[in-house]
This record gives structure tokens, sequence and C-alpha cells, in this order.
């Protein structure tokens, strides 16, 4: 957080200043239990002088809350480069490292209801769900970009949709007295994500395709490693190969 002694900054540099301090704030409590007054004393500088750079409480909230957006978008991002399960166990770290740095903040973002409650004005809860919106269609992006479609199957787009929606809701539920190692948890999420996918595989040959590209790719310490096989069962079998016999029932 930042303190000392006021000092002389250019209009943009103190902006950047208070929403970073704001941020800060609002990560580690709700948004209604920070004053403007405490803004201003961790950005050492005066009440009235918050004021000249935003023109309340809301207005300051919600530029913290696009900041922080940006910031988890950024998460997402990854080099198409190695095996998808090593790239999505680094995605969903760098997503846990913002979840853990800021639950509060994380929570208030994904809820996208604190900042009416700031302002009472229903416009700021919309454009605090167009932020959200804007994150979840980034990592959206991001993790299909890493399959090498040309055309995304409709199938699957709902898949890698509901599959972001997964981790947005776990990482939510963690918050909540995080009972789970957080990297058993990310682990979770990996081998969530080669189920689901698999799973439309079963109804889709061009996903079925996909799925046994990235097996293919899996080096033998790989997270996808351990499922592979029990993956590879949920997909219809290749031309000239034949269907695995189903097991015996028990008895």
């Amino acid at each position: 957080m930042t303190t000392g002694t006021r000092r002389r900054m250019g209009v943009e540099e103190r902006r950047q200043q208070l929403i970073g301090v704001a941020l800060e704030l609002f990560s580690n409590r709700s948004p209604d239990e920070v004053s403007i007054d405490e803004i201003a004393a961790a950005a050492g500088i005066s009440r009235p002088l918050v004021y000249h750079y935003f023109p309340g409480k809301t207005s300051l909230y919600e530029a913290a809350l696009r900041r922080a957006a940006e910031d988890l978008a950024q998460r997402f991002d990854e080099p198409s480069e190695g095996p998808l399960g090593a790239r999505l166990q680094r995605v969903m770290g760098r997503f846990f490292d913002f979840v853990d740095e800021h639950g509060p903040g994380f929570s208030a973002l994904m809820r996208g209801g604190p900042a009416q409650s700031v302002s009472g004005d229903p416009a700021s809860s919309s454009a605090a769900t167009a932020l959200i919106d804007s994150v979840r269609q980034a990592a959206y992006e991001q993790i299909v970009s890493h399959l090498d479609l040309v055309a995304v199957p409709p199938r699957l787009e709902l898949v890698v949709r509901s599959w972001v929606s997964l981790a947005e809701s776990t990482a939510l539920l963690w918050l909540d007295g995080r009972r789970t190692e957080r990297a058993a948890l990310e682990l979770q999420l990996v081998h969530d994500f080669g189920a689901l996918v698999a799973v439309a595989g079963a109804y889709d040959e061009e996903i079925a395709g996909v799925v046994r590209r990235i097996l293919a790719q899996e080096p033998p310490d790989g997270p996808f490693t351990d499922l592979a096989e029990r993956l590879l069962a949920l997909l219809p079998a290749e031309a000239g190969t034949e269907v695995p016999a189903q097991a015996a029932p028990v008895e």
C-alpha cells in the first residue's frame, strides 16, 4: 500500500496511484467498508484531492474493477508451446495466484453487484457485469487458441465456456474456507477440462480428434497421462481399430 509524504504527481500518474491503492483496499474488504478518507490516507493525499481525480467512490471502485479485470484476463495468456496439460496447469496457477491475492476483490468482480451497493445505481452493476463478461470472453479465446482449430465446433464452444465458468465458481467456493489444497484443486480443474472435452468427443468425431491429438502429445509426467486410458475409452473407435471390450458386470 502506498504511504508516506505527499509528492507532486502528474494527473495520470496520480489517477493510477489512486486506482492501485483502492484496488488493494477493495481486495481485502467490501467496498462498502472502505471510505474515501482511508483511500486518501493510504495515498498520502487529502480527501478533496481524491475527488479532484474521481467524482466519488463509485467511479474509483469501477476503475479498480477495470484494472482487476485486465489483470485477471492476462492470467489466461499462455504461449502455444509444449503439451496442453502443462499449459493449462500454468494458467490455473496464475489464475489462483490472483484469487489468492485478491480474494474479496475477486468475489466482488465475479459477482458484479457490489458496484451498485456503493452508489445505488443499477448502471454500476451493469458496468461490473460487462467487465467480468470481458474476462470470460478473453479466457475462452485464449483456451480455444491452444486447440489449433480453424473453426470451433459449437459443442466444443459450449464445453470451453462451461469450463471457464467452472473454474470461476470453483475459485469462489474455495475462498469460503479454503478447505481444499490449492495445488490439488488446480490439477482437478485441468482434469475436468480433459474429461469435459472427452465427453463431447464421444458425440463429435472432430472433437474426438482433438482429444486424441492432446493425449498423443502428453509426456509421461503430464497431468493428463493418468487419465489418458479412461479419456480415450470415452471416444468412438477410430476407423480400422477394434472397439475395446466392455468390462464384465460386477456380480
